[in-house]
């Protein structure tokens, strides 16, 4: 491993795990399973040093840069203790209604901007009329 790479892993948390994430998966981290877009998923072994994180604390390990919106539903659930059983432990099937992961594109020019912002493309409309400015004291 480079020194570049081997310094981002230590002072990064969005490019995947950090060395401290990695040490303590390595040591306390049980595997549950992965999903389809690479993200591996964890549960810890033994007992607790924080009880406020609830019955036991659950983690993602993200496939490339750290972004919760491309973690899937089923997962979610699991992830936040709104199911017990992961979704590696059952036949989970997406519901018609659930769309595929797209990426958040905030921040970048594929971002959405509606008509009328700043950022978009074109010509701004021209100001309605309506806008009647606050003054004090009326």
């Amino acid at each position: 491993m480079a020194l570049k790479d081997t310094l981002l892993r230590i002072f990064t948390w969005w490019n995947g795990q950090t060395m401290s994430l990695a040490l303590y998966t390595a040591r306390s981290g049980q595997f549950v399973g992965s999903d389809e877009l690479g993200n591996k998923y964890y549960r810890a072994q033994g007992p607790l040093i924080d009880r406020s994180v609830g019955p036991e604390r659950r983690w993602v390990i993200y496939d490339g840069y750290a972004d919760a919106s491309k973690v899937p539903p089923g997962w979610r659930g699991w992830l936040c203790h709104a199911v017990d059983v992961p979704p590696s432990e059952e036949s989970y099937t997406p519901r018609e209604w659930q769309k595929p992961h797209v990426e958040n594109l905030t921040g970048t020019a594929g971002a959405y901007r509606p008509k009328g912002s700043q950022l978009s493309w074109g010509q701004r409309p021209a100001a309605t009329g309506d806008y009647v400015p606050w003054t004090p004291g009326e």
